[in-house]
């Protein structure tokens, strides 16, 4: 019955809100004020889009019984740390130690930490650190700390546990059943923080996510990785990482062959192309190049065509050299300018790229054109010897290796599961700096997997599965059309200034029904659970998504790192950081005087009494939205009476 109701209300929604968008763009447009008309328009078509993924989501929520868990299965349990309190991971250590199901329990320091190491070994439990192999190479932050462990352990299935999720004594009883089925290679729990109060004045909890958003995924077989609090079955990692490596060192190859072919053509045109030898080498190393294509089409060994192909270049280079030296000088200069050498000895794929780019752009000689070739083959390798790990089952494209790890393995046809109960419970952040920290990680993690791996285009998914994940990273978008939504109102009220033609009666029977079904498919769809302080902080958050956005586009596009930030589990300081929501205290500020101006604009008959009525309420909602931060900054943590109740959970 209840995912009748749902259904019903997701039709009605989406028919009202198509209905009016429709109109919005084709009726009301005050073309006169375009530069806010638009942006408008833009912003509600956007929020339409984020309704229809929402009711999508809605459509197929699965709830799940647990099966039982059979005998016998080997069960790795890691616990992932950094700079955490040694108290706290020991916590978290000893309670993993306690866990029913017969397991190992293993610490995965990345701190490489001494007392954390005599610790571990006085109480039992396994220790992990890195190996000298990954030293001056790249770290992956916790995505490398769990493939290192993966290299070192051989459980079938694994859980991963941040260092403050401790986890209830029962959670591989109620989740390795679901692993009965041959496919599924995840189990997601939720994660739930018991210090926070009951009023949740950093937005912690999330409850739509983990329960109604989470559970509509998984009946589309789209629910994903969260990095904690989730059991994995290592042949899908491994399978991953065996099929990431051959994509990766294949489109190195594909890449290198575009650029030879790209470098020996623009050689053909120059003047001593026209000498019989120098043509007839030129014609060799193109077919060589035609042939290694076909060749990785029909599925030859990667290392066999590359070294064919290196040895037909390499004959042809010497035979150059001994014919023309006069030029010799000049190409080495033009080859040593690109830089074919690779950071660690061989090009990532963004080298390889960029070294293609080169290629096709320059006007070469042919003995420049051939020696370019020659590096760039020599430059790729199946070994991938920059790594420690050739092989990396987690997905390393992204601060946030979660997300982008579960997409993949649905794209490989792997199952997941979402159990909708609380076993482990965690930390939340207790100051209004480290939320932000961490809420911008997560949406920059986000961000990137769109960037580099945008769902959308994924092969090997169903459209469904797409679009839950792209739902997602489209929520993180929103920051954008909060700036408009807060600039309109306050637009009208200084200047008089309306978007829509006008606020007739024809606009309010189509806004208001929308605005209403959609409230109560968000109420349905919740189920009693208090989202309000989400609602808040989609739109009080909007610098951070904005921030979020822009620094991952310039880290995708531009290569500008972003650095990461472990999330401190302990609060940092008392101290009130009001800077950190400056953006937020202007907006509201010009919000509250903008009311002010309008009512008095009004008074002196320079506002119409509707539009004034209509936008002093939407201040009204915005400053609501928006006070939510007054609380945060205010916030001063968990206080000992609280820990003492909660406590009782742990």
């Amino acid at each position: 019955m209840h995912r009748f109701v749902i259904r019903l209300l997701v039709l009605l929604t989406v028919i009202l809100g198509v209905n009016y968008v429709t109109w919005r763009w084709l009726e009301s447009l005050n073309w006169s004020a375009w530069w806010i008309a638009v942006p408008l328009v833009l912003a509600e078509t956007y929020s339409l889009i984020d309704v229809m993924l929402f009711g999508l989501t809605m459509w197929r929520v699965k709830e799940r019984t647990p099966p039982e868990a059979p005998p016998g299965m080997t069960v790795d349990v890691f616990i992932t740390t950094y700079n955490e309190p040694l108290d706290m991971v020991m916590d978290t250590a000893r309670a993993a130690q306690r866990i029913r199901y017969p397991h190992a329990t293993w610490i995965l320091d990345d701190g490489a930490r001494e007392e954390l190491r005599e610790l571990a070994e006085a109480h039992g439990i396994g220790y992990l650190t890195r190996s000298a192999d990954w030293a001056d190479r790249p770290r992956h932050a916790k995505a490398g700390n769990l493939n290192n462990a993966l290299m070192l352990t051989q459980g079938e299935f694994m859980l991963i546990l941040d260092a403050d999720q401790v986890p209830k004594p029962e959670i591989l009883d109620r989740t390795l059943g679901y692993f009965n089925n041959r496919k599924v290679c995840l189990v997601q729990t939720p994660q739930w923080f018991v210090n926070v109060p009951d009023d949740d004045p950093l937005g912690s909890q999330a409850p739509l996510f983990y329960g109604p958003l989470q559970q509509g995924k998984d009946g589309w077989n789209a629910a994903f990785f969260c990095g904690s609090n989730a059991i994995l079955r290592r042949e899908a990692l491994m399978q991953l990482g065996l099929v990431g490596y051959v994509q990766e060192v294949e489109r190195n190859i594909r890449a290198a062959l575009k650029g030879s072919r790209s470098a020996v053509r623009k050689a053909r045109r120059s003047a001593q192309a026209a000498d019989p030898v120098v043509g007839r080498l030129l014609d060799e190393v193109e077919q060589a190049t035609r042939t290694a294509r076909a060749e990785l089409q029909s599925g030859r060994s990667y290392s066999e065509i590359t070294y064919d192909l290196r040895r037909t270049v390499d004959r042809a280079v010497q035979e150059l050299v001994a014919a023309d030296v006069t030029a010799l000088q000049a190409d080495l200069a033009e080859i040593s300018a690109l830089g074919l050498d690779g950071e660690h000895g061989h090009l990532t794929p963004e080298e390889v790229e960029a070294a293609v780019e080169q290629l096709s752009s320059r006007k070469w000689s042919p003995l420049g054109a051939l020696e370019s070739v020659q590096a760039v083959l020599d430059a790729i390798s199946v070994e991938r010897g920059d790594e420690a790990q050739p092989v990396m089952p987690l997905a390393t494209i992204s601060v946030t290796e979660d997300m982008a790890t579960s997409m993949r393995m649905h794209a490989l046809g792997w199952r997941s599961v979402y159990h909708h109960e609380v076993l482990a419970l965690g930390l939340a952040p207790e100051d209004l700096k480290t939320m932000l920290t961490q809420r911008l990680r997560w949406a920059q993690g986000t961000i990137q997997v769109l960037l580099r791996e945008n769902p959308l285009s994924k092969r090997g998914m169903k459209w469904t599965q797409r679009l839950m994940y792209f739902a997602t990273m489209w929520s993180y978008l929103s920051g954008f059309t909060a700036v408009v939504y807060i600039a309109a109102p306050i637009i009208y009220l200084l200047f008089g200034v309306l978007p829509v033609n006008s606020l007739s009666t024809e606009f309010f029977i189509r806004f208001i029904p929308f605005m209403l079904i959609n409230q109560v498919l968000f109420a349905v769809a919740g189920r009693g659970a208090k989202t309000w302080r989400g609602q808040q902080y989609s739109l009080a958050m909007f610098p951070t998504w904005i921030k979020a956005c822009t620094t991952a586009a310039r880290n995708v596009w531009f290569g500008r790192p972003l650095g990461f930030a472990v999330t401190p589990k302990v609060k940092e300081g008392n101290s009130r950081d009001w800077h950190l929501i400056r953006p937020q205290l202007i907006a509201m500020g010009l919000l509250a005087a903008a009311a002010v101006i309008g009512i008095a604009r009004l008074a002196l008959g320079l506002n119409e009494p509707i539009g004034t009525l209509v936008n002093v309420a939407w201040v009204v909602f915005d400053l609501v939205l928006l006070s939510v931060l007054i609380k945060a900054v205010r916030y001063d943590g968990f206080t000992p009476e609280e820990e003492l109740v909660h406590s009782e959970a742990r």
